[in-house]
């Protein structure tokens, strides 16, 4: 580890550095992150340390991999942006643009790495199957849930308290281990269990004669076909195998008799981000279970699988070398019984407190009946914008939304949509304020406002990472100064604001943009929907009023949310009626 100084043209990756009664150590995200940099063998980065003390550097050295450029920053010394992120966090050089959030910057480490290395096949292959690994948010994505969040905070408990944990593993191993032996389902997986199949009958006709009676233990598992296919994956030399006709009465089997795939690395065949995670994690449990409940171990055999068998590859060991980490070898003892204590779901898979519900009639008059004989009609008001406020004609082309790529009947509706948030927004707004554009897409609302308000401070905040790239490019078009870009999912926005904005955020996003807001005590103009696409989560139970728990069942709230869609000008005139009385009365905020 050698400490320089920032470079200005270099983009600068903020980890967090932890203190605890004068002693340093790095949280496992910021591990992870350091882990993720040696095995792709990616410089590009300076390494900026967030710290509370000076001094720490030397204590951290044999941790921080070698041939990084790194330094230490004070907290309240961090750029802008940087400050109002959870970290880790990535700023570019001109300081505007920001990802943050372990997923996202891992993401952005593994690209970065590839432009700089497009022959690095092995880095590549971590993004997985169309490059969709740990892309969703944690709301969505199991996984993301599991890697980002679940096994990582897990982990850090455990190692405050081991001796308080000593009879109980956690949920989040439970569900790991549980997840190790699913069935794997990948894009071409038929092919492969037919050659997996093949070989079992090439197996058992070799086992007919005098050693047909050993038998294989039951718990030891080799998985041939499946290993080969991993392995060729991560060789930057691997050729494809030429196409091989299987034998007639492999190709007769159906596809629900061939054998299932089972797991070489964490989500299926092939080693990727997922694996790169879990590892630093994993190792450090390991090791807390090997030193205060060895017996412990029993329980995982499919986890200490997967540990043994990613240690089976070069790169690993070389970037756990690098950063301190003395992989285990443990020695895989017949499985004991799980605890009764069953795995916990989640992301979407948990489910509210249970309530009793009344039998289900269904559809959405029954359900509007029901809301008015309890005293909840549809309110509706005098639009609030009558008349156009914005001159788009006076406007910059690169500030118009019929910019984008959109028909122009869809574009004088979004005219029309940024005219009555724009608006409201400027009734709000006061100099130095700062209007954050939550779920901003390609920028339409953010661009607008920060054209409209050049004295407040706008920021887009988005997941998807090319909707905020060109967001970034229309506002370099305009010369915008006022406005900063932040690639992340919205827990991992944190810092003050004045107004919040979003149109559209889809489903429950909008459930969260306003539970921010609120946290934030700042005003919000939002216009949601996709309400059919609500759904009980970690975070919300719907129906969320005690006005409406008490009037309508879970299934009920739903027919309200997924007709209050049907409101499409393609749609008849008496449909849509239905359905705007429904989006009137399914404003359930409180």
């Amino acid at each position: 580890m050698k400490q320089t100084e920032p470079q200005k043209d270099r983009e600068s990756l903020y980890l967090e550095v932890s203190t605890v009664n004068g002693d340093v150590s790095l949280p496992l995200h910021s591990s992870i992150v350091l882990f993720l940099l040696s095995y792709t063998e990616c410089s590009s980065f300076h390494v900026c340390l967030v710290i509370d003390q000076a001094d720490v550097l030397p204590s951290l050295s044999g941790l921080v991999p070698g041939g990084l450029a790194v330094s230490d920053v004070r907290r309240e010394e961090l750029p802008g942006l940087v400050r109002m992120c959870r970290l880790p966090a990535a700023l570019e050089p001109d300081a505007c643009f920001c990802r943050a959030g372990l997923a996202v910057v891992l993401r952005h480490i593994i690209q970065r790495a590839c432009q700089l290395m497009p022959g690095r096949r092995d880095v590549a292959s971590l993004l997985g199957f169309k490059n969709t690994c740990l892309k969703a948010c944690a709301e969505v994505s199991q996984w993301t849930r599991l890697c980002e969040l679940d096994i990582p905070s897990a982990v850090e408990e455990h190692l405050r308290n081991p001796e308080d944990q000593m009879c109980r593993l956690p949920a989040a191993i439970l569900n790991l281990e549980k997840r190790l032996g699913e069935p794997v389902k990948v894009h071409n997986d038929d092919k492969i269990r037919r050659q997996k199949l093949q070989q079992q009958k090439k197996s058992d006709s070799q086992l007919k004669g005098p050693s047909s009676e050993m038998e294989s233990h039951p718990n030891e598992t080799h998985p041939g076909v499946e290993l080969s296919a991993a392995l060729a994956k991560l060789s930057a030399d691997a050729v494809p195998s030429p196409a091989t006709r299987e034998r007639s009465d492999i190709r007769k089997v159906k596809t629900t008799d061939l054998p299932e795939l089972e797991h070489v690395f964490a989500e299926g065949l092939y080693f990727t981000l997922t694996d790169v995670v879990l590892l630093p994690c994993v190792h450090q449990y390991l090791i807390s279970l090997q030193k205060h409940t060895p017996s412990t171990l029993s329980h995982l055999p499919l986890l200490l699988r997967w540990y043994q068998r990613v240690q089976e590859l070069p790169s690993v060991l070389r970037a756990a070398k690098d950063c301190g980490m003395a992989l285990l070898s443990l020695s895989m003892a017949d499985p004991c019984p799980l605890q009764p204590e069953n795995p916990q779901p989640s992301g979407a898979e948990q489910e509210g407190p249970k309530v009793k519900q009344e039998p289900f009639i269904g559809g959405p008059r029954p359900t509007l009946t029901k809301l008015q004989e309890n005293g909840i009609d549809a309110v509706y008001s005098a639009h609030p914008c009558p008349t156009w406020t914005v001159d788009w004609e006076s406007l910059p082309a690169a500030v118009n939304p019929t910019e984008g790529k959109m028909s122009d009947t869809r574009a004088v509706r979004k005219q029309q949509q940024l005219n009555n948030l724009v608006a409201m927004v400027t009734e709000l707004a006061r100099p130095g304020h700062t209007v954050v554009d939550f779920c901003s897409g390609g920028g339409h609302v953010g661009i607008v406002l920060a054209y409209t308000l050049p004295k407040c401070q706008v920021i887009l905040i988005e997941n998807k990472e090319e909707s905020l790239v060109r967001a970034r490019d229309r506002s370099a078009q305009l010369g915008l100064t006022n406005i900063g870009f932040v690639q992340a999912n919205l827990d991992y926005f944190t810092g003050n604001f004045n107004i919040g904005v979003a149109l559209h955020a889809c489903g429950v996003a909008t459930d969260m943009v306003l539970d921010r807001c609120l946290q934030a005590r700042a005003g919000f103009v939002i216009s949601p929907c996709c309400y059919g696409f609500i759904q009980n989560t970690l975070k919300f139970n719907f129906p969320k009023s005690a006005r409406f728990t008490e009037t309508l069942s879970y299934k009920e709230h739903m027919v309200l949310c997924r007709f209050a869609d049907q409101t499409a000008v393609s749609l008849p005139p008496e449909r849509r009626l239905i359905a705007g009385e429904m989006t009137a009365s399914s404003q359930d905020t409180c």
